[in-house]
Formats: C-alpha cells, structure tokens, sequence
C-alpha cells in the first residue's frame, strides 16, 4: 500500500516538475571559487549559495521510486546539494541488494553492461538529482573504511569515480567522511588527486570529524576548492570523553568559530594548531540535525528542535560561510518502520520532512539571494553594543550597501548603520521561521537601537536587514520574502 502511495505521489510530481521552473544552475558554467576567495560562483559570475542537506544513506535506503519523491520534494524546499555517501562498508549493498565493492576496490567489477546494479542505482540519483536542478555531493568512502585503503586502492577507486561522473554537471567532490584529517592522509591524497586527474572540472572538499576543519590538515592541497567543517551535534559544556579536544572548552555550540579558524584566524583555533595556504571558502557541513539527542548518544537527551538549527545556519552564514548543510535525524539515515534506528531516530524519513527547521531553511537561501552576498563578508563592527557569548552572541555580515544581523536570543541590539553607504536606509525586521518582514521605516546614518517584540530565547530570533535606500533588493511593501533561485 505505502508502495502505490509512493507511486501515485510520484506520478503527480512529475506532472508538477513539467510544469514548474526547474532551474538548472550549472547552465551558469561549472562551479569555481570566487576571486575573492570567499565563495562558490559560476563560470559567467552568477552566485551560487548552498542549501544542502545529509541525505547519506540514499543509495543504500531508498527506491527509484523514492528517490524521485524525496528530490522532488527537496527542489520544492529550496535544497539545492545532497551529501550522500557513496560507500560506508566493505562491500555497500543498494536497497535492491546489490553490490558495489570489495576490499579490491575495483568497482568496474560490480558494474556489467545491461545489469541494474549498484553504480547503476547511484547513477540514477545523480540523474533524478540533475532532473531537480540538484548537486550531488559525493562522499567517496566513509572515513571509518579509510584503513581498509591502501593508496593504490584509493588511486583505483578514485579513476574509477572520476571518469564515471566527469560528465555529469552536477557533481561535488566530498573527500573524507566523519574522520581526522591525519588519519589515511596519504590514501586521502592518492583517492582527491585520481579523482582530480580524471575530472578536473569539478569542485572538491574534505569532510573532516565534528568540532574540526579541513583546513588543519588540507588547505594547501592543491586539490582542496572549499574548506569543510563540521560543527558536530554536542551542547556546550558536552565533551563525552574527548581525548583530543579540539576547540576551546564552552563553544560547543559556536559554529562561527569555525569560519575564523578555516580562515586561518590563529585566536580561535586550538592548540598549536595552524593553517598553511591562503583563503578559501568555507561551509559548515554538519551541523546539529533537526530532531537529534544533544551529544546524539543519551537517547533520553533533548533534541536539537527548529529553533537551534535555525540558529546553526544563520551564525554560520553570517559569520562568512558561502551557505550552509541542514540535517535530519531521520532523513540523513532515511529511517522508517522496521529499521532499527541510530542515534534514537523512531520518525519515517518521508514525516521527518514536514518537521518545522526543514521547512525553514530556504529562507536564508532567498535572503542571501536578495543582495548581491557574495561581495559581502563578516563584520562585527557592525555591532555598536556590547556583543553577548553563547545565545547571545550577535553576529553581521555586511556588503558595501546592505548589512544583515541575525540576533537569536532577541536582546536589544544597537547597530552602526554607518558601515554601509546611502545617507538614508531601508531597515527591516525578518522572522526566521516563516519568512515574514515587517518593515521598520527609514533610517538616517548613525548607530540605531532595535528591539524584538518576543520572548527572550527559542524562537524570538530575528534577521535586522538594513538597506541603501537607494537600491531596490528588497520591495518596502513586501510582508515576506520571495523565492531567490
């Protein structure tokens, strides 16, 4: 029965992609690093900001049918990159049962002229993917399988992968998967730079372990386009035993911090660790996901609600990020009855979807389309009052002529409208959680004092937008935001 819902559910989709404005970004040109080392353009200049999500286990949970389901309803939210793993044991089966390698990792075996298999189910995700205007992020190997590579194999592998999907126009390269960065460094290298031979045409990244960065260990590989950090899914003050405790104790939750540290900011990163090579952009790859147990394992734990991942993506973003990886308990392993579910997932992945943090995040991608971001950075000068720590930390980014201020605990804030040009400003006041705008006036230059109408804390964070009066990015009468493609 749940099997012809799918399908009937699928069917009206299709209809609906036929008719709707499917975007496909890479018309753009393929995707490169800005000149100012900040962020993901196209070839002809178009910005392109990341709305991704974990979607890991595709390939293993879900059906052909069900692949077209969730990318269709992921195209409707806004997502425009699925991380996914490509193999996370040896061997990886699909949800059909077929497999994909062996400890050779020679994976032409696996994949025969006229047979369905494995590589044969992943291609069709990367198709259904590129059908939906959709970038698939390729995890090659779940970094916990890295010591079951020698270079040689990871060379192998890595040609093979590479001369597969060179043609596709909407892969990302995902090195690494959950793991210390000096952990295989050489079978890393061996597998990016194979892939790298292969197909240079595509983007690269590593995917390092939580409360790390890729730029540790890899920002002067010549392989590495964009850092990648992964922010992790522990409160503060959470350590769980950590030997090597990698950041500053009671910033947990600070994603922000990690923006400065892939930007080689020698104050916030721990230890004696430094960053070699220049700047890069960066992103939080994994940050808290909607619905997971703080520390992810007491199940009996609260849960990472809308409001936290709300404020993951925007500390992040703000803070210099050129977008941003939501993620879901249920949907990152595609959960549903009759599994037995990590880290107390219990929700079908298909209900996870109506939960209310997925439904936010496209907000952020449309406000960051509405101005041209990419020319903009962090700024914290921005911030005429004092800053707060934890929750209350504010914190800006700002172009020549717009700034934006993401304030999460909804205290009073005082704000230098003089950072940015035009002697009047626009000045609104978003909602998050809906994307609602309610326009505040005009504003002269000078440092203004905002208030939030809310309660302090979980769920009165606002967006401050603050406009030349002189540019039209944003309409005064409009009441909420407009889809940005």
């Amino acid at each position: 029965m749940r099997k012809m819902m799918l399908l009937a559910i699928a069917a009206m989709m299709a209809v609906g992609m036929q008719a709707a404005k499917i975007v496909k970004p890479w018309d753009n040109g393929r995707l490169k690093v800005s000149d100012n080392q900040r962020y993901l353009v196209h070839e002809n200049g178009t910005p392109f900001f990341w709305l991704g999500n974990t979607a890991w286990l595709i390939s293993e949970r879900l059906t052909r049918d069900e692949v077209e389901y969730y990318l269709t309803r992921e195209r409707e939210e806004g997502y425009n990159v699925e991380q996914i793993q490509v193999l996370n044991a040896i061997p990886t089966f699909d949800i059909y049962g077929h497999q994909a390698n062996d400890a050779s990792f020679d994976c032409s075996k696996f994949s025969k002229p006229g047979q369905y298999g494995y590589w044969e189910h992943l291609d069709y995700i990367v198709d259904m993917a590129a059908a939906n205007g959709i970038y698939i992020a390729m995890d090659c190997i779940w970094g916990s399988q890295i010591n079951q590579m020698t270079p040689q194999k990871a060379a192998l592998y890595g040609k093979f992968l590479g001369e597969r999907y060179k043609d596709k126009p909407n892969i990302i390269w995902m090195i690494g998967g959950d793991i210390m960065g000096d952990k295989g460094m050489d079978s890393w290298d061996a597998l990016a730079r194979a892939i790298k031979k292969a197909d240079p045409n595509h983007v690269m990244t590593f995917h390092p372990r939580g409360r790390t960065t890729s730029a540790w260990w890899y920002n002067d590989r010549e392989w590495l386009d964009f850092n990648m950090f992964q922010s992790g899914h522990r409160r503060y003050g959470q350590r769980n035993g950590d030997g090597d405790y990698t950041i500053k104790d009671n910033t947990e939750e600070d994603n922000w911090r990690y923006v400065l540290m892939g930007a080689g900011d020698k104050e916030q990163s721990a230890g004696n660790r430094t960053v070699k090579g220049g700047m890069k952009p960066v992103i939080d790859g994994e940050p808290s996901y909607e619905d997971i147990p703080q520390g992810l394992h007491d199940f009996s734990a609260p849960r990472w609600q809308d409001y936290d991942v709300r404020r993951y993506a925007y500390w992040a973003v703000f803070g210099g990020c050129f977008g941003h990886t939501y993620g879901h308990n249920s949907i990152m392993q595609f959960m549903r009855p009759g599994l037995l579910g990590s880290f107390g997932a219990e929700k079908p992945w298909w209900e996870a979807m109506k939960d209310p943090g997925y439904g936010q995040m496209k907000y952020l991608k449309w406000l960051m389309l509405s101005v041209p971001f990419t020319q903009g950075e962090n700024d914290q000068s921005v911030i005429a009052s004092q800053n707060g720590e934890r929750y209350d930390r504010i914190i800006a980014t700002r172009g020549t002529d717009y700034l934006l201020v993401y304030n999460y605990s909804g205290k009073p804030m005082q704000i230098d409208l003089r950072k940015i040009s035009g002697a009047k400003k626009n000045v609104w006041m978003m909602n998050p959680a809906d994307g609602t705008l309610t326009y505040l006036g005009e504003y002269g230059n000078g440092v203004s004092e905002f208030t939030i109408d809310g309660a302090y804390l979980r769920g009165s964070d606002r967006v401050l937008i603050a406009i030349d009066a002189n540019k039209d990015y944003i309409a005064k009468n409009a009441t909420r935001l407009e889809e940005k493609f």
